[in-house]
């Protein structure tokens, strides 16, 4: 896999260069601000950019769209120190494949991009307490986005089942579990389990344990 490290501080991306490619990932390049960074993207066609938030000229979240709008089978994975719930939302909404923190592991980063690849977005496991804190969008009084087995049925993907462990602790059939998942997928705006089960954390429709 191909990565292109967007930040505007040198001694990060050197080792972050060194860690990944210590993991057998090619870094094809570097940039260390946010217009570079769509200039290269395009350029040189790697499979993940990692980008940082705050950089001079553009901004990461800004550069993502950009990049995004551009060629939307590129994947950006956001690292920052930013762990803003409003940052967080603007970027996943920018179509980020991911969002990590700086204080994460290399171990982290390198599965982030991995899932990444494969059409997942992933979210740095220290901000799931910060995700739990997040008020509903909707009032206690307004008829629920989702049904109340569609929320069950998601609560077990939190919880870590497969589409056959739901089947049979629900007592339906695995068609019926799918049938639910896409409700559930097109209620949320949801393109995998994943982003379905962020959306449906910062809502506060399902808790991670």
């Amino acid at each position: 896999m191909t990565v292109l490290l967007v930040d505007d501080h040198t001694m990060l991306r050197q080792g972050l260069r060194r860690g990944l490619e210590a993991e057998g990932l090619v870094v094809v390049g570097e940039a260390g601000d946010g217009e570079e960074a769509v200039r290269l993207a395009l350029e040189l066609r790697p499979d993940v950019v990692l980008m940082d938030v705050s950089m001079p000229n553009v901004d990461g979240i800004e550069a993502s769209r950009r990049l995004l709008k551009a060629d939307g089978r590129q994947k950006v994975i956001i690292l920052t120190m930013h762990m803003d719930r409003s940052i967080i939302d603007t970027a996943l909404r920018a179509g980020v494949s991911g969002y990590l923190t700086k204080d994460c592991s290399m171990s982290e980063v390198v599965e982030a991009i991995r899932l990444a690849t494969t059409g997942d977005t992933v979210l740095s496991k220290n901000l799931a307490a910060l995700m739990l804190t997040a008020a509903r969008d909707l009032d206690a009084n307004d008829e629920p986005l989702i049904s109340p087995r569609e929320e069950e049925v998601l609560q077990l993907v939190v919880d870590g089942l497969g589409t056959t462990e739901i089947a049979a602790r629900l007592f339906i059939s695995q068609k019926t579990v799918k049938n639910h998942l896409a409700s559930i997928y097109e209620k949320l705006d949801a393109r995998d389990r994943t982003q379905a089960v962020l959306t449906a954390v910062r809502m506060g429709i399902v808790h991670l344990k």
